[in-house]
């Protein structure tokens, strides 16, 4: 009878046990992408696919950008500046390995920047790193790097994802077997289905709170939707606007709606007439009613923007009533510059949703004040072939997603014409300036001149969307940089 009892309660014990390990928080996470990356080495490919699975997950640089866009200390634990803003000299933390178990010390810094700058180089934004004329080793924890000139955004260029450091015992082969020294190492790449991360123990920064993260291919909108309900994926960082309302109020699920860096813009050829009247330019302002072409393009979710600068970054402006939706204001100015009766042009429309529909918003705002726009469809190949490269075009709408882009409207060979001495003058003057107080007021002052120019029609920020399991924490909700960093992700009880 002792020896049932006995022998009873150990199942009871060992059913409590179970019961708590059902109960305890899970390590794991499964993340839906719509587009599976063409390698998974980001200093050899421009995809953002890649450094959505890879970046500050795996690879890491000398600084990392937080999800606020700003730059913070990475392997570089801290770094000095010379007097003249020329030389760099990072201090390297101690004790931090690769995935295969190498050590990383200034060493790996030189072969990664000598890498980049090789004249066998495939780095997507070699440009950005060119200014390094020296690169030196002081020590296995100190390296200098010394430049041909001041770049203020020097740091955030070591932050993206084309400068993360790789070791010349593994570069080769980061395409397919990507080893770097993030806290989470490569597993396995099932090509077309997925590519499986787990923890990397000796991680040599703060532990994270998973053990494994699996991202799963998914490029259909049904089959995502279908993927969540079910809880075959726990999560996905930019779900289809249309269909949100699927989540939006279900226990469930959280819905992350925040900005990236895709700054939506009436692009507009400044160099033709009548684009290059500035009056003409502040009538067209006048008569977009951002509010509609957010809803009825991107179902309420973009933010609106009154200049090239998304609303997440430190140096934004709200700028938005530069010109305020006023279809009087805009005859009157059309009027004066001597289109009393409007004019006709052509907006070239490339294959995305947003431009398509915003396109069918504007051509009927611009009708009520006399411009009749003729809506042209175009493949991106002839988009680049047409508009982007011969600027063969009157108006045409796309997102510009790369970081900190201002800089292109100091080139007036850029596709849309802006050729403003002042302008080039002061990016000049920014680019060349280090204090991050100086370089928000020339960034601000940047941003007023290109509002009040209205050299495009600033219209709104694309959204990131993201639809997770309800009890996940430490999702970036904004896009400041291409990425979805794991490190702050956890499950709740």
């Amino acid at each position: 009878m002792n020896k049932m009892l006995k022998a009873f309660g150990i199942v009871l014990g060992m059913s409590a046990a179970l019961a708590g390990v059902a109960q305890a928080a899970p390590t794991e996470v499964r993340i839906g992408v719509a587009l599976e990356p063409p390698m998974l080495d980001p200093t050899a490919g421009a995809a953002e696919a890649i450094d959505i699975v890879v970046y500050q997950n795996i690879f890491e640089g000398l600084t990392r950008i937080d999800q606020n866009g700003e730059v913070q200390p990475g392997l570089a634990e801290s770094w000095t500046i010379s007097d003249d803003g020329l030389t760099y000299t990072f201090k390297l933390h101690d004790g931090v390995t690769f995935h295969d178990g190498t050590s990383f010390d200034a060493e790996d810094v030189k072969f990664t920047f000598d890498r980049i700058l090789g004249e066998n180089s495939v780095n997507a934004h070699k440009e950005f790193y060119t200014p390094i004329t020296a690169i030196t080793v002081v020590d296995p924890l100190t390296v200098s790097m010394t430049l041909d000139h001041v770049v203020g955004r020097f740091l955030f260029d070591l932050g993206r994802g084309d400068a993360v450091i790789v070791a010349p015992e593994s570069a080769d082969n980061n395409a397919n077997e990507p080893i770097g020294t993030g806290p989470f190492a490569f597993v396995q790449w099932d090509k077309g289905s997925r590519v499986v991360l787990e923890a990397y123990g000796p991680y040599w920064g703060a532990p994270v709170h998973l053990t494994k993260a699996t991202y799963v291919f998914i490029s259909d909108t049904a089959t995502v939707t279908n993927a969540l309900l079910a809880g075959d994926i726990d999560g996905t960082n930019n779900f289809a606007a249309e269909a949100l309302a699927v989540f939006e109020g279900n226990p469930q699920f959280k819905v992350l709606v925040g900005t990236t860096e895709g700054e939506t813009i009436l692009a507009t050829n400044n160099r033709k007439a009548p684009f290059d009247n500035l009056k003409v330019r502040q009538a067209m302002a006048h008569a977009i009613d951002r509010k509609a072409i957010i809803d009825g393009a991107t179902y309420g979710y973009g933010t609106p923007i009154g200049a090239p600068f998304a609303p997440h970054n430190p140096y934004y402006v709200d700028l938005t009533d530069t010109y305020s939706y006023d279809p009087a204001a805009a005859k009157a100015l059309l009027a004066e510059a001597g289109y009393p009766d409007g004019f006709a042009a052509t907006l070239k429309l490339p294959p995305v949703a947003y431009a398509r529909l915003s396109g069918q918003i504007i051509a009927s705002q611009f009708a009520e004040i006399g411009i009749k726009l003729n809506l042209i469809n175009v493949e991106w190949a002839q988009w680049l072939e047409d508009v982007y490269s011969n600027k063969d075009f009157d108006l045409t709408i796309v997102s510009h997603v790369e970081p900190f882009d201002i800089g292109n409207y100091a080139n007036p060979d850029y596709y849309f014409g802006y050729d403003n001495k002042q302008f080039q003058a002061l990016i000049e003057t920014l680019n060349g300036t280090i204090d991050e107080a100086k370089r928000k007021e020339l960034a601000i002052e940047a941003q007023t001149i290109l509002a009040k120019d209205a050299v495009n029609g600033y219209l709104f920020e694309l959204a990131q969307t993201g639809v997770w399991n309800a009890k996940l924490t430490g999702m970036w909700q904004n896009s400041p940089i291409e990425g979805l960093v794991l490190r702050d992700i956890a499950w709740t009880e």
